[in-house]
């Protein structure tokens, strides 16, 4: 059984951070190139963060460039996003994906992140 369970986000000022973190079980990580999207109220969902199965590359959206930084623990099945400066704009629920070779995909619940003073 597949499973991508996100935690760390919460409630923080703006200019503030957190990290994310997703935990993967049931799937052969290192194969998984990994990312985080997130859904604002009423918008769709977008990727904010991708990185490669062995962690060597990433690609970020315009947004959040420079701010946020994805990695990965391959020992470990984890993938992180560290976020900083965060903004009202930042606000949203934040999934883990992941993505095999055979182009199945597997998503986590979401963890809820909110940017208000």
């Amino acid at each position: 059984q597949v499973q991508l369970v996100e935690s760390g986000g919460g409630v923080v000022q703006p200019g503030g951070s957190l990290r994310l973190s997703c935990a993967a079980s049931g799937i052969t990580f290192s194969s998984y190139q990994m990312s985080w999207y997130r859904q604002a109220p009423g918008k769709e969902r977008e990727m904010v963060a991708l990185i490669s199965t062995t962690g060597s590359s990433a690609n970020y959206a315009n947004s959040v460039k420079g701010r946020f930084t994805i990695s990965r623990d391959n020992a470990k099945n984890m993938v992180y996003l560290r976020m900083n400066s965060l903004n009202v704009e930042d606000t949203g629920v934040y999934y883990c994906k992941g993505l095999g070779g055979l182009l199945e995909d597997y998503w986590g619940q979401g963890t809820q992140v909110t940017v208000s003073s």
